[in-house]
């Protein structure tokens, strides 16, 4: 623990690309793949010469937290995991949502685009392999979907229970038997690592398609697939090493409040 919060300070003093006033379209042309992130926050365009700071301010974000995102996801060695911690769950919740609806929306169909578009520009003497890379995409999007569903349908409702419980300082033996009959450590155990599949896919793509007659389709498939893996394993720890760990704090405290009142 204590080594984690000096890694943590450290990272607090590294001198950050983002700032509070640092003007949002520099951002976008520093690094164009955060144009999705930035906006899962809300945040369209038209915002002119404003920076982060006066975006947020006009759309009610919590800046700090917008930049802790942008920050981690254009710089893997930044991520202050126990600041990030100290952050509502709510708020933490509300993001990894919009990043789910991201996904099955926008990402996913765009994919799905591209593998269409290869079965209708391929060799019959290839056609096989294409409608078999169509099969392990659609075969990924099932458990894809499952994986995330369960999430906003079950894990965060949960979530926001504890914190809102906590808030309220009411704390009923309904959630107090939930806590001790499924804690989140038992999520945790079984959370999926939904970014393996995909790396089968693109080693597939890579190492054994036969040349297509598409070429330009399959690089930008291909293209997307990187970003899309990217993408969730970003996902991936802020769930993990930030939400999860907050839960069993929250979850915690809760146990221990109920405790008093008995």
């Amino acid at each position: 623990m204590f080594q984690n919060k000096i890694n943590d300070d450290k990272q607090m003093k590294k001198k950050l690309p983002f700032i509070p006033d640092t003007m949002l379209a520099d951002i976008i042309h520093a690094d164009y793949q955060l144009i999705p992130v930035i906006g899962r926050f809300g945040i369209e365009f038209g915002f002119g010469n404003k920076t982060v700071k006066e975006v947020c301010h006009e759309k009610g974000i919590n800046v700090l937290f917008v930049l802790d995102i942008i920050n981690s996801y254009h710089d893997d060695d930044y991520f202050p995991k126990e600041r990030l911690q100290q952050y509502p769950a709510s708020l933490i919740i509300d993001y990894l949502s919009r990043t789910h609806n991201y996904y099955l929306s926008d990402k996913v169909p765009e994919i799905q685009d591209y593998i269409a578009e290869m079965e209708l520009n391929v060799s019959l003497n290839n056609l096989k392999n294409i409608k078999l890379l169509d099969k392990f995409f659609a075969d990924y999007i099932k458990e894809l979907s499952r994986h995330l569903n369960y999430e906003d349908d079950v894990i965060f409702p949960y979530i926001k229970d504890l914190e809102s419980s906590l808030n309220m300082k009411f704390v009923s033996n309904a959630l107090i038997k939930k806590i001790k009959k499924e804690p989140i450590d038992q999520f945790e155990k079984n959370h999926d690592n939904i970014e393996v599949k995909l790396s089968d896919l693109k080693n597939l793509i890579i190492k054994f398609l036969p040349p297509v007659l598409c070429a330009s389709t399959c690089q930008k498939l291909l293209i997307e697939l990187f970003r899309l893996e990217s993408d969730i394993n970003n996902h991936s720890r802020i769930e993990e090493k930030v939400l999860i760990q907050k839960v069993k704090q929250l979850e915690k405290e809760i146990l221990k409040q109920g405790e008093t009142t008995t």
